[in-house]
């Protein structure tokens, strides 16, 4: 399985309104169907960070759901509230072998 965490670093101050956003579109189901799939926030080490958590069993199917269930109008929309939050991201490709 291949593992997908696209990490956001968030404005001092958003936290809570990040989350809302978060909630609002699991409530929506507009989060990615991946095989796996969560949100993380950070306990220790950098502050302020949401890690978006993804298991696909191929690079492939990562592929598909990023050419279908993120280019939705609906996606489109929510992601840009969700960005104003966001000061920095970055994305992490795993490859699970245990």
């Amino acid at each position: 399985m291949y593992i997908i965490r696209d990490i956001f670093y968030l404005k001092f101050g958003h936290f809570k309104d990040a989350k809302a956003l978060l909630t609002e579109a699991k409530q929506s189901g507009i989060l990615p169907q991946a095989k796996a799939f969560r949100f993380l926030s950070d306990f220790t080490g950098d502050a302020y960070r949401f890690i978006m958590e993804e298991g696909y069993d191929s690079l492939a199917d990562y592929e598909k759901a990023l050419g279908e269930e993120l280019a939705t109008d609906e996606w489109q929309k929510w992601y840009a509230k969700f960005k104003e939050h966001v000061e920095r991201s970055h994305r992490e490709i795993l490859k699970e072998i245990m």
